[in-house]
């Protein structure tokens, strides 16, 4: 038996794990979702508390893994170092997590990114030389779109800059930890893990490069497209296989290699979020991500019939990943969000029976149910900065037709109301 332990082991994941690997492993949970999930999470003792239970566990460590992000993506390489094991070495995953670091890192190889400048979150008196509004100012270490704002003029800048500074302890806190275990180069060392970051806004369609690293070689494997609510930076859903044109999908590819290649990041997955303007025909790198995406994870096993952790559990064993293509059961899949634009206490949620009578019509939906019957929406955690994620459903479907006309159907199966409302953003 394989020992395969998971920095945040969850049980959606865990059944794709199980789906999607060798039968020889056993997945452990070195932590459950819930102990790694909150960034704020004192990075030093999670890595004391992972000693504690990898030394007292009675059998090989054969694997480290994760699909979390930070702090689960800096404990996986820390503790793959300490136990000499396959992974990632900390410096180039710290280099693709903080914002700054990594494009500095995109500026040696590719001009595929926005003009940007590192500020003070408690200096809001104007925008670096060089930027003009809109810009969208985040922490240089944030994660799900918490904390980044787009900020249209002057006026909205101090309102962003005071909201981040509150905040901004949340993760870089924890992050300053990781970042003291590194030499830094002075610029990033003067920055820490608590500046913020400003750049100019980019827009087009957006899409992720989903790929994997294997003794130096990048390598892609699919792209997915991030589809927007109309008028809102909040996502409607993420679709598989992309719709772009097969070259600007290439472009995507061979950017991607480059920059992965300059950073150094090896014996991992990574995903890296782009933007195509089509009326420029211009690509931009949004933002690079040292591990898988799990929201991705169902749909690759939809349409390929493996999902992508099947290539973080071989890199991870010290083997090549064999991504199948188009071996699933259906020609293209969604993690589509349902979602309320404004705040509100949830009065009714879906029950069980709705999720059944949902399962009857389409047996391949998972659905996710996020908030819940008593729930004030502005209370829900992992939320972005202008809406309130309700529920989630993954679909499959012959065609992005049928695709949309199912989540339509879904969204008339799960009822939910709410009330006292107010505009988020």
């Amino acid at each position: 038996m394989t020992n395969v332990f998971v920095v945040g082991l969850d049980e959606r994941n865990l059944a794709l794990l199980r789906g999607s690997s060798p039968q020889r492993c056993r997945f452990r949970a070195l932590f459950g979702k819930s102990e790694v999930m909150p960034a704020s999470a004192d990075f030093p003792a999670l890595l004391d508390e992972a000693h504690r239970r990898l030394d007292s566990f009675r059998g090989p460590i054969d694997a480290i893994v994760g699909y979390w992000d930070f702090p689960a993506t800096s404990l996986v390489p820390v503790l793959c170092a300490d136990y000499g094991l396959p992974g990632p070495r900390l410096e180039p995953v710290i280099k693709c997590e903080h914002k700054y670091w990594s494009r500095l890192e995109q500026c040696k190889v590719t001009d595929a990114h926005p003009k940007f400048e590192l500020v003070d979150p408690a200096d809001d008196t104007g925008l670096p030389t060089g930027l003009r509004f809109p810009v969208w100012l985040k922490p240089v270490k944030s994660y799900s779109s918490v904390l980044s704002f787009r900020v249209a003029d002057l006026a909205g800048l101090g309102r962003t800059m005071s909201e981040i500074w509150q905040g901004i302890d949340q993760v870089g806190k924890s992050f300053d930890a990781v970042l003291g275990g590194l030499e830094l180069p002075p610029e990033i060392a003067a920055a820490g893990g608590r500046a913020c970051l400003a750049e100019e806004e980019i827009g087009g369609v957006q899409a992720t490069a989903e790929g994997y690293c294997f003794r130096g070689e990048p390598h892609v494997y699919g792209v997915v497209d991030s589809v927007r609510y109309p008028g809102s930076a909040s996502f409607l859903r993420y679709q598989y296989p992309s719709r772009l044109p097969a070259p600007i999908q290439q472009r995507i590819v061979d950017i991607s290699t480059r920059v992965i290649r300059q950073i150094g990041l090896d014996s991992t997955t990574f995903n890296i979020e782009f933007f195509w303007d089509q009326a420029d025909d211009e690509l931009k790198i949004l933002e690079i991500n040292p591990r898988l995406s799990q929201s991705h994870a169902p749909l690759f096993e939809l349409v390929d019939g493996v999902s992508n952790h099947h290539c973080m559990v071989r890199i991870a064993l010290g083997e090549e990943p064999e991504m199948p293509c188009g071996r699933g059961r259906y020609a293209v899949a969604a993690k589509c969000f349902l979602r309320s634009f404004t705040d509100g206490v949830v009065r009714s949620a879906p029950t069980a029976q709705h999720i059944a009578q949902l399962h009857r019509e389409m047996p391949e939906a998972i659905v996710d149910v996020v908030a819940h019957e008593g729930t004030r929406l502005s209370e829900l955690t992992v939320q972005d900065s202008y809406s309130y994620e309700l529920a989630t459903c993954y679909l499959g479907a012959r065609d992005e037709g049928e695709l949309v006309d199912k989540f339509h159907r879904c969204a008339d199966l799960l009822p939910f109301t709410l009330d006292e409302p107010g505009r988020r953003g």
